[in-house]
């Protein structure tokens, strides 16, 4: 996850950002929300690279899953 994400105080106020650059993880997942491709994301923030983008998604996704493992059926569904 370091080689993927920054977060530092004194860059964007402590947000997570694509390593290397000042753009927020959050952006992606905006765009995404609403229906905007990651062509489009990529076009609009030029600093951040596709395997960046892809595998900060990836890593969403895994995050999610290990999440809902350590949760049992009962607590998901009330």
């Amino acid at each position: 996850m370091h080689d993927l994400i920054t977060i530092h105080p004194d860059i964007v106020s402590g947000t997570p950002v694509f390593k290397g650059t000042r753009v927020p993880i959050k952006s992606l997942f905006d765009y995404l929300a609403t229906g905007q491709s990651l062509e489009t994301y990529l076009e609009d923030f030029p600093n951040v690279s596709k395997e960046q983008a892809l595998k900060v998604v990836d890593l969403s996704g895994e995050v999610l899953l290990k999440l809902c493992d350590s949760l049992s059926y009962e607590s998901i569904i009330g």
